[in-house]
């Protein structure tokens, strides 16, 4: 039980484990978006983008609805902001910690 909840762990971290994923989910932080939105928003190709959506939805990270022929996403759990900024305060604690070393040298 508890290494299938580990392999879940990792499953919805590597899916965020790529820039452009992770600017994807942070585009949809100000709510759903149609992919003709996201598209120019973050000037990726539509099949580079695509391939992003894909992996994102498959570790449960967003959902989607279409609408006509336009596909609407969002991130299913507002939650993984939360995880966003955490890993934002950690990284920013680590360039102070370096900076505090290179200080010292």
């Amino acid at each position: 039980m508890k290494e299938e909840l580990q392999r879940l762990q990792a499953e919805v971290l590597a899916a965020l484990g790529h820039p452009n994923r992770v600017k994807i989910v942070e585009f949809l932080r100000s709510g759903e978006r149609c992919v003709c939105e996201i598209f120019p928003a973050l000037e990726l190709e539509q099949s580079n983008l695509s391939r992003h959506l894909k992996a994102l939805k498959e570790a449960g990270i967003l959902e989607s609805r279409k609408e006509g022929v336009s596909v609407y996403y969002k991130v299913s759990d507002p939650r993984i902001f939360k995880l966003l900024d955490l890993s934002t305060r950690i990284i920013k604690r680590e360039i102070e910690n370096r900076s505090k070393i290179l200080e010292m040298v």
